[in-house]
């Protein structure tokens, strides 16, 4: 189920039935998205393809802009544990194959997954490339940008996992490497809808190369 934390929610589902109900909500916005974009989502539309009273929506959400926050977050946490699920069933010895396997893990997502293309860790984009619209930058906290708050918790794995130190110089290269990533990728899904695998491997090779200097 959807991991809620900072307010995302305006109350915690305590049943199951609510629980699901929440997730049927966030599935039914993600095809939305896919399908109308978001200017053209409605809560009203989400509530009623999810089969759910309009005022059941408002229970646990304020509005189409904490639905779209929520789906964020269920994305960054879908994305972590798709990460840390390969690393341990056959997964890379160190981080260069981790870096390699998150890029990989993002644009699978960004190929497969409903309303990703849209919006994956919080910016709402126009299209998988691009651009994003404005004031969309700080969707999973309300001080830190979005991109801030995946390389943090991308840098909890590389801790956990493979044990890097945790310096001040570590936090800000993964903040430097993260919007780095963002912009090629990006570049990539503008090239070709599917995400040019040349422009990918060129990604992948400049978060190795910046990221040695402090991984090494």
């Amino acid at each position: 189920m959807t991991n809620v934390s900072g307010g995302t929610l305006r109350r915690r589902p305590a049943q199951r039935r609510s629980a699901e109900r929440v997730e049927r909500m966030l599935d039914e916005c993600a095809k939305l998205l896919d399908e109308v974009g978001y200017d053209a989502l409605t809560t009203k539309e989400v509530a009623r393809r999810a089969e759910v009273p309009i005022g059941t929506f408002y229970q646990f959400f304020p509005d189409k802009h904490g639905l779209v926050r929520a789906l964020a977050l269920r994305n960054l946490e879908a994305f972590l544990d798709r990460i840390t699920a390969r690393i341990q069933d056959a997964g890379p010895s160190d981080w260069t194959g981790m870096a390699d396997l998150a890029i990989d893990e993002f644009v699978a997502m960004k190929r497969s997954v409903p309303g990703f293309g849209v919006v994956d860790f919080g910016e709402v984009l126009s299209a998988p490339g691009g651009p994003a619209l404005h004031g969309t930058e700080r969707m999973l906290d309300a001080v830190l940008e979005n991109n801030v708050v995946v390389a943090d918790r991308l840098r909890a794995v590389i801790v956990d996992l493979f044990g890097a130190p945790v310096t001040p110089g570590l936090d800000r290269a993964l903040v430097v490497a993260v919007e780095a990533a963002d912009a090629v990728l990006k570049l990539a899904f503008r090239a070709l809808p599917e995400g040019d695998p040349e422009l990918v491997s060129e990604c992948k090779r400049l978060v190795r190369r910046y990221l040695s200097d402090y991984l090494a």
